[in-house]
């Protein structure tokens, strides 16, 4: 398989780039100069957790040791969710300049991509355009001529297990372990990897770092509204005449994605995967941001001929069939609410049920 380009617009992602760019440009930079273009930008992770990029790398940076590293979480396992894939195929240069970037920042040598085991028809493509970058001198030694700057990347095919999307639990899977998710703190930043400090992030975070280092934070923060700068990049998919990844601003409304999309007689939308929420059409003006609808990025639509019922069985097996078992309230929980909700599927259930399911539901999520 070969890493083909398509034509995609977009504010920020979508924008023209040049692989290198943002290195060279990052180089001629002070650290501490970095880090406050990434703090003004209000850059948050990507991933669904937003977190302030600027914050986690602060801390690694701030973290002292002899050996560092930045970690792309590659790790697509949430359903609905394939905007990653897409960068990874189509992007290569903006998610391998941001992991660069990031280890000039932080004081890391290594970088590491970790990638779902389903993607392994990527590994191949993906090494081979690592190797390219070494020829060009955008990893190894003295990265554009940057001395003392050393910085290579590897790629660690994961095992496919759905809990290692949580950053600990790659962690644990890195290190050789089961990946099970640690009890924190301490947290990666100051012991990650191998004991050291470790800055994990989203393709899609990491993606978006070389524009703002060229272009600047106010050119980001233009786009989106004021807690919730930039743009997402939304994986829509279910019944809508054009599903695929769609850059746009954060503040869209969940009707407006489905206008772009050409959704009809669209029931409910699923935001945020499996272990998102689901919005009935009395919610479709959210917006969909961090201090409102905030998400990872998938969008999954279901028409008026979906059984919302089989919706719910179809992501509660997945839940089943994912749980790590680590945590009782999960591991027993899910099969609970699955023979729950096949009991509703049959019709055999009452209110008084309804009522204990839900409070099942509450005691999972505390």
């Amino acid at each position: 398989m070969e890493l083909i380009k398509k034509e995609r617009k977009g504010n920020i992602i979508f924008s023209d780039y040049e692989r290198g760019e943002g290195i060279k440009k990052a180089i001629s930079m002070e650290r501490g100069d970095i880090l406050l273009e990434l703090k003004t930008s209000k850059l948050k992770g990507r991933g669904g957790a937003g977190f302030p990029t600027s914050t986690k790398w602060m801390l690694t940076a701030a973290s002292i040791s002899d050996e560092k590293y930045i970690i792309c979480n590659a790790d697509e396992g949430e359903p609905g969710t394939f905007k990653d894939r897409v960068l990874l195929i189509e992007y290569p240069e903006l998610v391998f300049d941001g992991m660069v970037i990031g280890g000039y920042t932080i004081g890391a040598k290594k970088g590491i991509v970790y990638l779902r085991g389903e993607y392994e028809y990527l590994l191949r493509p993906l090494e081979d355009y690592l190797e390219q970058m070494r020829k060009d001198n955008l990893l190894g030694t003295d990265i554009l001529g940057k001395k003392g700057f050393d910085f290579d990347i590897t790629i660690f095919l994961g095992s496919g297990a759905y809990v290692c999307g949580e950053e600990t639990a790659l962690i644990e899977s890195l290190e050789g372990h089961r990946g099970e998710a640690r009890n924190r703190p301490p947290y990666p930043v100051n012991t990650g990897l191998n004991g050291k400090p470790t800055s994990v992030n989203n393709v899609e975070t990491l993606a978006t770092i070389p524009h703002i280092i060229l272009k600047g934070s106010e050119w980001f923060q233009n786009v989106g509204t004021d807690k919730s700068s930039g743009t997402k990049l939304f994986s829509i998919s279910g019944d809508c005449e054009k599903p695929g990844v769609y850059e746009l601003p954060w503040g869209i409304t969940i009707n407006e994605l489905l206008e772009i999309s050409e959704a009809k007689n669209t029931k409910a939308v699923q935001i945020g995967g499996a272990s998102g929420f689901c919005y009935p059409k009395s919610q479709f003006n959210r917006k969909l941001c961090y201090s409102d609808v905030p998400t990872g990025g998938s969008v999954i639509i279901f028409n008026e001929s979906r059984s919302m019922i089989k919706v719910l069985k179809n992501f509660m097996e997945f839940f089943v069939e994912e749980s790590c078992g680590q945590c009782t309230p999960c591991r027993i929980g899910n099969v609970k609410l699955l023979e729950g909700v096949k009991q509703i599927e049959r019709g055999e259930h009452t209110f008084g049920y309804l009522n204990k399911l839900k409070e099942l539901g509450k005691t999972m999520q505390v």
